[in-house]
């Protein structure tokens, strides 16, 4: 985990001045020794002063099983795993000093307290009422999430924790986001499991809860990510059969709402998550992450960090400097999440429980 140090300050000493040159050769041998004395005095304070990180890992768990999981990490070590949470622990968020986990299978949200130890058991629970929600973000002090059963989009009162208003969509939504003054939905599939039959991503005015804009990216829209005022898209579809799967993107530009798409096609290992490193946008590719052409929307594979087994890479996730890559060979625990820095290098891995899926970064201060 990356660890920000403080500036270490040096005191300032206040001495007189005095005449006699044996005196003075005296006081600066002193001066010279005090301030070796100080470097440790303020190395003191600086480790008292230094943020603590925490990395939250959520794992979906076996299929059919009610084994998901998240395991907390700091200064790169794991020091904590919430077991047997339920079926499909399927996101995670933090805000503020809080970590929201939303559970698919079971239509549940719940929120723990995180300190500097680890998460506050046992949390609260908030039911959803057989919504099955996704993904989640938070607005004006509302905790929008999306849901496949009820085909809609609703918010969670943070006060309250009464969840007050939902927005019916035609499809089923996936990832939501904000600029910080609206909504971004992705909406793959029109009905529960076709083939990635969606095509739009929707543009919500909370303050009404209507939607004000339709972008129509192509088949399978799913992750999103904002960068620089271009909304970002991810693409994932399949044949009618299932047997063939077909990766593409798109990006709409927030300013114009022009949409330009792309078709990777088939036999193109993408996957499924976009993100941002380094001001440019990665995806999922070829058993890593690489970055996308700005312009053409083209995989420059020269730039891939990471070198799984293809079809290993469940999920990857830009958190500041360093790339998480979630692994799993055979959707059972345990699996593993491999750590690279801001190179690229491989730097930490660590044992999780099964389909490790999304990743979130909590700073003290």
């Amino acid at each position: 985990l990356k660890i920000t140090f403080g500036r270490k300050a040096m005191n300032r000493l206040s001495i007189s001045i005095l005449t006699s040159s044996i005196i003075s050769t005296f006081i600066m041998f002193n001066i010279l020794s005090l301030s070796g004395c100080e470097d440790t005095i303020d190395t003191t304070t600086q480790d008292s002063n230094l943020s603590e990180e925490l990395i939250f890992i959520s794992s979906e768990g076996s299929f059919g099983s009610t084994d998901g999981s998240i395991s907390v990490l700091k200064n790169g070590e794991k020091i904590q795993s919430l077991l047997n949470l339920g079926n499909v622990v399927q996101s995670v968020l933090v805000h503020e000093n809080m970590l929201f986990v939303a559970i698919n299978g079971n239509s549940e949200i719940k929120r723990y307290e995180i300190t500097q130890d680890g998460l506050t058991e046992p949390g609260i629970t908030i039911s959803t009422n057989g919504s099955e929600p996704r993904e989640m973000v938070v607005l004006n002090n509302k905790l929008y999430f999306t849901n496949w059963a009820t085909n809609d989009i609703k918010s969670l009162n943070l006060f309250t924790y009464v969840i007050e208003d939902f927005i019916t969509l035609e499809g089923l939504p996936e990832d939501i986001i904000t600029d910080g003054e609206f909504l971004y939905a992705s909406i793959p599939n029109l009905i529960k499991y076709d083939p990635g039959n969606g095509s739009s991503v929707i543009k919500i005015d909370p303050s009404s809860n209507q939607i004000i804009e339709t972008f129509e990216v192509g088949r399978g829209p799913q992750h999103l990510v904002l960068n620089n005022n271009i909304l970002w898209v991810s693409r994932t579809y399949y044949s009618d059969n299932f047997y063939e799967t077909y990766y593409a993107g798109a990006k709409i530009d927030l300013i114009s709402n022009e949409v330009t798409k792309i078709e990777y096609g088939l036999g193109v290992v993408c996957g499924g998550d976009v993100m941002v490193k380094d001001n440019k946008v990665y995806r999922t590719y070829n058993g890593g992450i690489a970055e996308v052409d700005e312009n053409n929307l083209e995989i420059r594979s020269s730039s891939k960090i990471g070198d799984y087994s293809t079809y290993s890479v469940y999920s990857a996730s830009v958190l500041e400097e360093k790339t998480y890559f979630g692994i799993t060979s055979d959707y059972q625990s345990p699996d593993t999440v491999y750590v690279h820095n801001s190179l690229g290098e491989l730097e930490n891995y660590f044992e999780v429980e099964a389909s490790p899926g999304h990743f979130a970064k909590w700073v003290s201060n």
